[in-house]
């Protein structure tokens, strides 16, 4: 499943992030790529003990906890990593896969949280490899796109400006990809219940349902 979840910060939130960003340290991001995706990587991110980058990642992964759409979506069980990254004069990251394990962790959903707006530079979208062909994602600042973590994608080249953004990664308690569309579209379907129903018997098989699922698929 591939999702757009808009406005997780708000522009004077994004605003704020960026300028907060301009006193971190950034290095190559080929410190942290696979053999092979280092040929293709080239771009910049924060240093992992820069105490600004850390407090913004925390705040990051904090409001994706408390977001009830990411949360459904996702099942988190826990962070495999994030990193904050930026992109500027021509650089990109090529067509690659994101690794299985990080730091021991399988990685099952991957996310980009956009923080740069789309009017401040050129190029830069999210490029996903899909059976129905290219999938490009290019969001306002503060939106967030969700993809699998098994799909090959790029990130264009920024031919101008500087994209500033989140990437991240999820394990869930629901490995397949599947299942987890599944329980989404469940737990979507008893919210919009409730909301014109209230809790009935309707609200209330589909909770069952959705509670039973996910006993079936979780791995705690």
């Amino acid at each position: 499943m591939q999702l757009t979840i808009p406005a997780l910060f708000t522009p004077e939130e994004c605003a704020d992030l960026r300028a907060r960003a301009k006193r971190i340290r950034f290095v190559d991001g080929r410190t942290t790529a696979g053999w092979h995706a280092r040929q293709v990587k080239h771009n910049q991110q924060a240093v992992a003990d820069d105490p600004i980058a850390r407090a913004i990642l925390a705040e990051v992964r904090r409001r994706l906890l408390e977001h009830p759409v990411f949360v459904a979506a996702t099942r988190p069980k826990t962070f495999a990593s994030l990193l904050l990254s930026r992109t500027t004069g021509g650089g990109g990251y090529g067509r690659h896969v994101d690794d299985a394990l990080m730091g021991g962790v399988r990685t099952d959903v991957s996310f980009t949280l956009f923080l740069s707006d789309p009017h401040d530079y050129e190029g830069g979208a999210l490029v996903i490899e899909d059976p129905g062909g290219e999938v490009e994602v290019r969001l306002e600042a503060g939106s967030l796109y969700l993809y699998p973590a098994t799909t090959l994608h790029r990130v264009a080249p920024v031919t101008a400006g500087a994209r500033l953004a989140v990437v991240g990664w999820v394990r869930s308690h629901v490995r397949d990809p599947a299942c987890r569309e599944l329980l989404f579209d469940l737990e979507r379907a008893r919210r919009l219940v409730f909301e014109r129903e209230g809790k009935g018997e309707a609200f209330d098989l589909l909770s069952k349902t959705l509670a039973n699922l996910l006993r079936r698929w979780a791995e705690d």
